[in-house]
């Protein structure tokens, strides 16, 4: 952040106590705190956690993982659960946070999450989708967005949990 928020003049770093260095507001005498924005990425898992669910949006070809914004007050994994729904009509349960990274393009922290659908029924899909199609883990590694965010969270996932408990 280089300008206020509130009146726009250029920010400047000023001391805080047990702080630090923080962006200040020589106008409106105030420290300025990062402002981002927070989101969700899922590896949606099939019933018996031996595929994953990758989509393509917005006319994109490219195979990514799916994901929506934090609502104002609202729990991530509520975000999870709501986002999948929403997007692809399916019901999850076993809803673990895996990792986070800050995501530039976008000002958006991206919390990532692993969850389990109750079943692979894509026909209550939405037209926030273009396309879905569940994937072996091997396929996934192969189809998953090259050099992506969503390609990250997914090869971090596979290498780092097992996949084969029941809800």
């Amino acid at each position: 952040m280089k300008y206020c928020y509130e009146c726009g003049v250029p920010l400047t770093e000023k001391y805080l106590e047990r702080e630090g260095m923080v962006q200040y507001c020589p106008q409106c005498k105030q420290f300025r705190f990062p402002i981002f924005n927070t989101a969700v990425s899922m590896e949606v898992l099939s019933p018996d956690k031996t595929q994953v669910l990758l989509i393509q949006q917005y006319g994109k070809q490219r195979n990514i993982l799916v994901a929506g914004y934090v609502n104002r007050g609202e729990a991530a994994e509520k975000t999870v659960a709501r986002e999948v729904k929403e997007e692809v009509g399916l019901d999850v349960c076993d809803i673990h946070f895996n990792t986070s990274q800050f995501f530039e393009p976008s000002n958006t922290l991206m919390l990532n999450f692993s969850c389990v659908a109750t079943t692979q029924d894509l026909s209550h899909m939405t037209d926030e989708v273009d396309k879905a199609k569940w994937f072996s883990f091997a396929d996934a590694r192969e189809a998953i967005a090259p050099n992506s965010l969503a390609q990250k969270f997914l090869l971090t996932f596979l290498e780092k949990h097992a996949v084969n408990q029941n809800c």
